[in-house]
């Protein structure tokens, strides 16, 4: 059954992830509108994490703020008193206005609230990336480095990758780090028109399609190949199939029911047919060759996990910083990656880039996290929703921080200030807009599944 082939357990994973690292950003967003409207003291009426219409799944008024948390977990907001926002409260906008309300402020303090959630994401992503760096490191590996070479997945396939292959260089440029998504990454970016690949000693140019790109474009930098190595066991599971047969730590299997699984990749495609099943494991341990039967269970999974690229001796290049150290590289990294999405949503301008390629709802979003939890992974995702989370608030569209401040920013240099009709005229279209993209977006996420 199709029901019983979704992998359940990655998903929720998947799921608590997103879920965690977009509320750490909303709740951290938002603050940066709280305390700077309190810093210039605005009353502040709500703040809450998700959208909360008709009921809450949980408030508590403290002080002057009512403190919840919403059922529609597509953001949150800050109720500043006095604002035109997405609540649209007209009745009170009809009041005089009181001397703690936002519309009361001059267009300095009104300007820095606005901003106030952006300059929050920009630093939360500085300080994660300052983090990863001084806890992890950078880890890279080179393609050349890859002594099994690579598994051509489907979209590989398209442009003639191959098992064993070897990819050293795109374009002109040499491929420094050969993580499926960096690679991926660097081909979409580089507007390189081939491939050089090394296979079975020989050099091999293969050349980048307009399909192939739009196939890796739609995949978000998935399918391309993966890095192959041999299935040699790390973590056995206690209570599985792997441990109930007795299998341990760096046995190697080589084949399934004399089918051979020199790979890991070989050993995937085998055991899909024996879900449920009990059958022979060829396996060298301590040069010895043995038979061991093993029973899948019906995700026809055994439990046991590979050795990693370090642990199987791959010259794997790691440089570890100090915090002082970490500074400055967290501080390059998050520049850095702002600047290549900036290059993206130019290339999407330029007509280089499909929206309909590119863009995605949450469904895209949340599958982007890994089925197993990885807080390095984690934390890298979540510095690089910040910044786009930061950079997507501050365009100059109404309903957004950026659309409010560039109101700002003309009444101080013109000295006029918008009217409130005007405001909630401006609120309603740029509502409509982003309501009318995020409809869209997850049309074309549905749409991708059924495809």
């Amino acid at each position: 059954m199709v029901f019983l082939a979704v992998d359940w357990i990655g998903g929720l994973v998947q799921a608590g992830q997103f879920i965690l690292s977009f509320s750490i950003l909303v709740v951290l967003h938002e603050f940066g509108h709280y305390i700077t409207a309190k810093w210039f003291k605005c009353r502040v009426e709500k703040f809450y994490l998700f959208f909360n219409p008709w009921f809450s799944l949980f408030k508590k008024k403290i002080g002057e703020t009512e403190w919840g948390i919403g059922w529609i977990p597509f953001g949150g907001y800050v109720k500043i008193a006095g604002m035109v926002d997405e609540s649209m409260d007209k009745e009170q906008m009809k009041l005089p206005p009181k001397p703690d309300e936002f519309r009361s402020k001059p267009a300095w303090q009104r300007l820095i609230i606005m901003v106030g959630g952006v300059v929050v994401n920009i630093l939360l992503a500085i300080i994660i990336f300052i983090g990863i760096s001084w806890v992890w490191g950078e880890e890279k590996i080179e393609g050349k480095d890859l002594k099994y070479g690579i598994v051509a997945e489907n979209i590989g396939q398209m442009i003639g990758l191959q098992d064993g292959d070897i990819i050293y260089k795109i374009g002109n440029k040499i491929v420094d780090d050969a993580s499926d998504r960096k690679i991926a990454g660097q081909i979409i970016m580089s507007d390189s028109k081939d491939i050089s690949v090394i296979r079975n000693n020989d050099t091999i140019q293969l050349p980048i399609t307009n399909e192939f790109l739009s196939a890796l474009k739609k995949n978000k930098g998935n399918g391309l190949a993966s890095i192959r190595i041999p299935f040699i066991i790390d973590t056995v599971m206690a209570k599985q199939g792997a441990a109930n047969a007795g299998l341990q730590k760096n046995d190697y299997i080589i084949a399934v029911d004399n089918k051979p699984t020199p790979y890991f990749n070989d050993f995937q495609k085998v055991i899909v047919d024996y879900a449920s099943k009990t059958v022979p494991f060829t396996v060298i341990r301590n040069n010895d060759t043995l038979q061991i039967p093993v029973t899948l269970n019906e995700y026809a999974k055994i439990g046991a996990g590979a050795k990693s690229l370090k642990d199987l001796g791959f010259n794997i290049e790691v440089k570890k910083y100090t915090l002082l150290e970490a500074i400055p590289v967290g501080y390059q990294q998050c520049w850095s990656s702002l600047g290549k999405y900036v290059e993206g949503i130019k290339r999407l301008f330029q007509g280089k880039d499909k929206v309909s390629d590119s863009l995605g709802s949450v469904i895209s979003i949340g599958s982007i996290y890994s089925k197993v939890w990885d807080w390095q992974s984690f934390w890298v995702l979540t510095a690089l929703f910040s910044i786009i989370l930061a950079f997507m608030n501050i365009l100059p569209i109404p309903a957004l921080d950026g659309g409010h401040a560039l109101f700002c920013i003309i009444e101080i240099i013109t000295g006029k200030k918008p009217s409130d009709k005007f405001m909630e005229y401006a609120q309603t279209v740029g509502m409509l807009l982003l309501i009318g993209l995020m409809v869209y977006a997850l049309g074309l996420d549905i749409w991708r599944w059924f495809r």
